[in-house]
């Protein structure tokens, strides 16, 4: 059995059972189709709905792949077979017109109007309620819709109102005007500008004797359009008016009689150290003062012990004075123990504080509601309902009267609230945290250590009743410091445990709101107290509780109603520190242990699988062959909430990085050093060598614990990119030999291979240029025979320390080799690379203007393809090029990009060189003092990293601006550089020797 639905959130139940329906995109597509069942619906339309606005230049490729995925979902079982089909340019969804509640509700609606125009009313009755019972709430909720959509939308729901006013008028045709009553009443609440419905309403309760209840209406109706729309009720709203009025030939009596009596004042005490919340007061407040002649409803919603209560009895009694016939307060238990309390019985409540006797008080409760309405429809009065549990329960509560201010606060979102002004209530700011926390320990005492009361305000996550609880331990502990309670709660083992005073604790009211939880809700919070990172996507959920994306996404939302998850962004859920510590607690206590390494296992195999599709293409072969990866146990969520491309690993780093810790740390040693090494090459091109280092060294404990020779090779392999980019080369040489052993007692030839070239590239960066250019040139003959993959790898390796040695035409030859494999391949890294470093070349050969067209290039490419760590090379081998023509202005202002640029990436060897090179602009600018002055920052992060040829040329770059003045001290710069510079046998040593000989005649060199 199929069933398509559209009227309400979009569904396709085959058998009974829900089917996922794929991404928001797909959803779209799918309910552009749904609504248009049995046409075709063109791939113009498509794309005008999927991108209203600006469709990018991949909107004719992506929409055919998410119909395409449809297709596919679909096809896969038998009673969902063939419902997508391609036709032409287009596509059209192929099912019966009963199997889609849309259809079938509009011809429901149909039959109903012919049935009726046939004198069978009660038939065409049965078949409308029956039409409307379809309607599951707002058309297609949740789907993202564009025009087509939102006007279907809104041309069903004018449908869907029709609809029900005809039901309306059909149950007075039979006369059953309690009926018509009751249907019309939520009716002209929900959508108060319906003349229609106000009549039919009038009509009704003059059917059942109620003529004060029909003049109600009128009145109600009067105002609405009045104050919405500037205008009076039309002829046939008066015509109804007037016949009301009629009959009644005496006064209608009040329905209370109660006598003026002193002022209810029912709100509880207010605290008298409430702390912060200033512009949200003031709001609040304004909104109350200033609400002329409508009611005011303000909705404060929040995590449990955010002080929604605390602020909504403040600005209560801030309200009194102009709110001065009744203040009220009733507690709507909507997150206790018990069960909530029933509108009936909150009724009586409210109605007992204004003064009505109980024999007074109705029964029924539309009559309790009608009386509450009427009392305080006489009254100015604020009144409280705390701790509301929903939307239904608050709603018969509120009034319809003017001048009435109502305060409700709820641990929900209570989004179908008609009329509520929500307002979500964050945390303190520490610094409204630190002044609660002197308010209840003393100012002096936090004066005395305002360092640990900061530590004790973030540990409790800035919640105002975390920070009374720890409070109110201190406070009766005048022997602690408040370095004793953030010691505390900074390092025990159950911080839930400290914060609790009596019988008030932040786990019992944790317990409170996560209690009233569906099943699927409650596992899911308490796995996620398992997530070990900061902000996390609904895929991410899905991986940990096994859960559909579709399914994940509702039950995440379901926790973000209820104020148990918080999203900061969109699409960006998290914890409060403290809530996932509550949900940690409970994920221990309640769910086996075999179910929760699963749940975590499911989590790092998503995030590994997701960070390999990124980086893959980076590497190509190369990093499959090292991770050996299975297939994916969550296919379905690679990819499921948009590409898994750079942007999706930038937004998602900190939690890779998490994750790889916190695998190390609970034993999944496999995902460990394998989610560490699957985002090496983005970290390396983006800079993030820090990350890097971190990964690796958890990786290679993890490894190591594993006893994995070929694991534990790769994370010295790659720690050592890391060691060396942070200027720790000697470092990165002892993990490479590991590397290097490890490969070849593994049999690994390829990658002992790779390693020597790695290790080579250090050597150059140590000095040690002819040793690099001779490992490489041995290296470069062996990777013949391994592919052409290998050789890409190896020619820049060999042409820079070429460069370095004076061999320029050498180092030419090797880059345009390399420039030219890299072409054939399509490899946009290499081809990057092998730009830039021809450039550099040519740039020492004296050919600038050459220079700067290929360094142009190389720049753009890199900075498209996001190679952030190759920007700072580029930038200053470009301000070299520009040195060269004499252009010195641009050539400092590139130096200085360049110095900004490799600040932000951590390259302390491009930092070195771009110092000295900006030492000599500046000296060629006539500037000896500021060029001596970079160079001795050169000679410094030279010397602290090791680096002696960036040594040797600040040691010459200071001497050469220390000729005139000072030529003993230049004499020493001088054999100082030319020491180095013939250890590495570079062709500086022959300038420092002539000017050497230049100072010291008498010199034999």
């Amino acid at each position: 059995m199929l069933e398509v639905r559209v009227l309400g959130p979009l569904e396709v139940r085959a058998n009974g059972a829900p089917l996922a329906l794929g991404t928001r995109k797909q959803q779209t597509v799918l309910a552009m189709l749904a609504v248009q069942a049995g046409r075709v619906v063109g791939l113009e339309e498509l794309i005008d709905e999927l991108w209203p606005a600006d469709p990018p230049a991949s909107a004719v490729p992506n929409a055919r792949t998410y119909a395409a995925n449809l297709r596919r979902l679909f096809d896969a079982s038998e009673p969902t077979r063939g419902l997508i089909r391609r036709q032409g340019d287009g596509y059209m969804l192929c099912a019966d017109r009963p199997a889609v509640d849309l259809d079938a509700f509009l011809d429901d609606c149909q039959a109903a109007r012919d049935l009726r125009a046939a004198a069978e009313p009660a038939k065409a009755a049965t078949l409308l309620a029956g039409a409307l019972a379809r309607w599951r709430g707002p058309m297609l909720a949740g789907v993202t819709q564009g025009s087509v959509l939102a006007a279907r939308s809104a041309a069903l729901e004018e449908e869907r109102l029709v609809a029900t006013e005809d039901l309306a008028a059909i149950h007075l045709e039979l006369g059953q005007p309690a009926d018509a009553a009751r249907l019309m009443r939520d009716h002209t609440h929900m959508y108060p500008l319906r003349e229609r419905a106000y009549g039919l309403l009038m009509q009704a309760r003059v059917a059942v004797g109620d003529v004060a209840g029909a003049l109600s209406a009128y009145a109600a109706a009067r105002r609405a359009l009045g104050e919405e729309l500037g205008i009076e009720p039309g002829p046939e709203l008066r015509r109804l008016h007037q016949a009301a009025l009629r009959p009644a030939a005496e006064p209608v009596p009040v329905a209370s009689t109660v006598a003026p009596a002193p002022v209810p004042r029912w709100l509880p005490r207010r605290v008298a150290d409430f702390t912060g919340r200033a512009d949200l007061v003031a709001r609040l407040l304004r909104a109350g003062r200033e609400a002329g002649d409508d009611p005011v409803i303000q909705v404060i919603d929040g995590m449990a012990g955010s002080g929604k209560t605390t602020l909504a009895v403040h600005v209560a009694h801030h309200l009194a004075e102009h709110y001065p016939d009744a203040q009220l307060f009733t507690d709507l238990q909507g997150h206790g123990e018990g069960s909530p309390v029933e509108p009936a019985a909150a009724l009586g409540t409210l109605l007992r504080q204004l003064g009505v006797p109980a024999e007074r008080i109705p029964a029924d409760v539309h009559d309790r509601i009608a009386l509450w309405r009427n009392e305080l429809a006489q009254r100015r009065a604020v009144v409280v309902l705390d701790n509301a549990a929903s939307t239904d329960q608050v709603t018969p509560l509120l009034p319809t009267a003017p001048a009435s201010v109502v305060l409700v606060t709820s641990r929900r979102r209570l989004a179908a609230l008609e009329g509520g002004h929500p307002e979500s209530l964050p945390l303190l700011s520490p610094a409204e945290a630190i002044d609660l926390l002197a308010n209840l320990v003393g100012a002096e005492r936090v004066r005395a250590e305002p360092e640990a009361a900061g530590q004790v305000a973030a540990r409790c996550g800035y919640l105002p009743l975390a920070i009374r609880l720890a409070g109110a331990r201190l406070a009766h502990r005048p022997g602690w410091r408040l370095a004793d309670l953030a010691d505390r709660l900074g390092h025990h083992a159950a911080v839930l445990a400290e914060l609790t005073a009596e019988n008030r604790s932040i786990a019992s009211a944790f317990g409170l709101s996560y209690a009233p939880l569906r099943e699927p809700a409650k596992r899911l919070f308490r796995l996620l107290g398992l997530w070990p990172g900061e902000h996390f996507p609904v895929e991410a959920a899905a991986a940990l509780s096994g859960l559909t994306l579709p399914e994940a996404a509702l039950v995440v939302d379901e926790l973000v109603d209820c104020h148990l998850v918080e999203e900061p962004d969109a699409g960006r859920f998290r914890l409060h520190d403290l809530m996932s510590e509550y949900a940690r607690a409970l994920a221990l206590s309640v769910d086996p242990q075999a179910e929760r390494e699963a749940a975590v296992r499911g989590l790092l195999d998503h995030y590994l699988h997701s960070v390999a599709a990124v980086t893959e293409p980076l590497e190509p072969a190369a990093l499959r062959r090292h991770l050996a990866l299975s297939q994916p146990l969550r296919p379905d969520l690679l990819g499921a909430q948009g590409p898994l491309d750079n942007d999706w690993l930038e937004r998602e780093n900190a939690n890779v990085r998490a994750l790889v810790r916190h695998a190390e740390q609970a034993g999944h040693e496999g995902y460990a050093w394998r989610l560490a090494r699957a985002p090496w090459r983005f970290h390396y091109l983006r800079g993030y060598i820090d990350d890097i280092v971190e990964l690796h060294e958890c990786g290679l404990r993890a490894a190591e614990r594993l006893n994995d020779d070929t694991a534990i090779a790769s994370m010295h392999n790659y720690l050592a990119s890391g060691y060396q980019r942070i200027g720790r080369s000697q470092e990165a040489v002892l993990h490479l030999e590991i590397a290097i052993r490890l490969r070849e007692r593994t049999g690994d030839v390829g990658g002992a291979g790779q390693s020597r070239a790695n290790a080579a590239s250090v050597y150059w960066v140590l000095g040690r240029f002819e040793e690099a250019a001779s490992i490489n040139q041995k290296s470069l003959a062996e990777s013949w025979r391994l592919g052409e993959r290998s050789v890409l790898l190896i020619l820049p390796n060999l042409g820079i320390p070429l460069m370095y040695l004076g061999r320029l035409e050498e180092a030419l030859r090797a880059h345009r080799w390399h420039l030219f494999l890299a072409r054939q391949s399509g490899d946009h890294y290499h081809l990057a690379q092998g730009l830039g470093h021809i450039g550099a070349v040519r740039v020492r050969m004296g050919h600038p203007h050459g220079a700067i067209r290929v360094i142009k290039a190389s720049l753009a490419l890199k900075k498209r393809i996001g190679i952030r760590l190759g920007v700072a090379e580029s930038l200053n081998d470009l301000a070299c090029a520009h040195q060269r023509l004499g252009l010195l202005s641009e050539a400092e202002r590139l130096h200085r990009l360049a110095l900004t640029e490799s600040a932000a990436v951590g390259h302390r060897t491009i930092d070195v060189a771009t110092l000295n090179d900006l030492g000599v602009t500046l000296a060629l600018a006539g500037r000896p003092q500021a060029s001596i002055e970079t160079h001795e920052q050169a000679l410094a992060l030279a010397t602290r990293i090791a680096n002696p040829y960036e040594q040797g040329r600040a040691l010459a770059g200071i001497a050469a601006r220390r000729a005139d003045d000072d030529p003993a001290e230049a004499r020493r710069h001088w054999e100082r550089a030319l020491v180095l510079f013939r250890q590495m046998n570079v062709p500086e040593r022959h300038e420092a020797a002539r000017r050497l000989a230049a100072l010291v005649p008498a010199d034999p060199t």
